[in-house]
């Protein structure tokens, strides 16, 4: 047998024009392998055959109606798209892989969910993959994705090891960086500038005139840069007395508190501790209170990233906010104008940052 022209169906699955044309009318193919096929699903949806598959591959190119009867059609008869043929025959996967630093760590996923939801509008599929902030992990993954042939690419952060930038150059497949800012991006960048967040937390330590500032800090590249930049703002400002305790990442509740038990160890009895996470500083204001020590009266905290809980903790935590969803948003956005090859008016986009004072400090 010959594979029919422009067919979709499930890999391995061969039929001719002729045999096809037989099952039209029909609600399920009675063949042995008694498999689901596009025409049978166009013939349950009332319409041709290039329709529905135009309505899987392009949704946003079919009437709303249409769509739905399509949709319908498809959960009744249980079947299955070949996305790999349909990308074939397009020269795209219709897949889109995003590497996140953790999975484990909530503050990422409104970004996630946010660009996800954005590009499956528009027809594409995650695949989502965690690479630990480990830079030899994120190239192993880029490797195991690539053969798959993403048609984008959304990555955490803008620091990459050599060999990683040089995959990622080679393929000339679109890429969005997240979460960071630089004048020289891959291709696209859209997030904040976490020199400028370090900068922004001294000035406002300095303004609240405390004694001794504290620093609970991951050991990430984007942490390392707040921790630089804030310490250098601190002694331009004549505050000497800093000390830092760094902590594993991903960041969590328990290395919060044992930060915090560190701090203290090592004599910081009153002042402001500015933590890279609420994660952290939730665990820090957790072994305060065990300790009895007030919070802001002794010691204040500050976090990042105003999480949820940070203004329902008591008390309502000080810390650093930025646009999770938009960030999501314009790096959808920015990928699928880059995927389409239309100009991008914005290639680095700063979505910008701002401290939320509240009771902690």
């Amino acid at each position: 047998m010959e594979m029919g022209s422009g067919r979709l169906g499930l890999p391995g699955q061969v039929e001719t024009m002729r045999e096809a044309t037989k099952t039209r009318g029909k609600k399920r193919t009675s063949r042995a392998s008694g498999a689901v096929t596009l025409e049978d699903v166009s013939a349950r949806a009332g319409g041709s055959a290039i329709t529905v598959s135009r309505g899987l591959q392009r949704p946003e190119k079919v009437a709303p109606a249409t769509r739905e009867r399509v949709k319908k059609a498809i959960a009744e008869t249980g079947y299955v798209p070949n996305l790999l043929a349909g990308g074939l025959a397009s020269r795209r996967s219709r897949l889109i892989a995003a590497f996140v630093p953790s999975l484990g760590n909530s503050v990422y996923s409104e970004t996630v969910k946010e660009f996800g939801e954005r590009l499956k509008e528009a027809g594409y599929q995650i695949l989502l993959g965690e690479f630990g902030f480990d830079r030899d992990a994120e190239r192993s993954l880029l490797e195991a994705v690539m053969s798959r042939r993403p048609d984008g690419i959304l990555l955490t952060g803008i620091h990459h090891s050599v060999d990683c930038r040089r995959l990622l150059k080679a393929t000339g497949i679109p890429i969005v960086e997240t979460w960071d800012l630089t004048d020289r991006p891959l291709d696209i960048v859209v997030g904040f500038s976490h020199q400028r967040i370090g900068e922004a937390v001294a000035d406002f330590l300095y303004r609240k005139n405390c004694r001794q500032v504290g620093l609970l800090t991951g050991r990430d590249d984007r942490a390392k840069t707040r921790q630089a930049a804030m310490t250098s703002r601190l002694k331009k400002l004549g505050m000497e007395k800093i000390e830092v305790v760094e902590v594993d990442v991903p960041t969590s509740f328990r290395l919060g508190r044992e930060g915090m038990a560190e701090l203290i160890s090592r004599g910081f009895k009153e002042g402001i501790v500015a933590c890279s996470s609420d994660t952290l500083a939730q665990g820090a204001l957790a072994e305060l209170n065990a300790r009895s020590i007030q919070v802001p009266g002794t010691i204040g905290l500050m976090g990042l990233g105003d999480q949820d809980y940070a203004a329902h903790m008591h008390p309502a935590l000080t810390t650093i906010r930025f646009d999770r969803v938009a960030m999501g948003r314009h790096a959808a956005e920015s990928l699928l104008k880059r995927i389409d090859g239309l100009p991008v008016e914005n290639p680095v986009m700063d979505i910008g940052f701002e401290i939320v004072e509240r009771d902690s400090c």
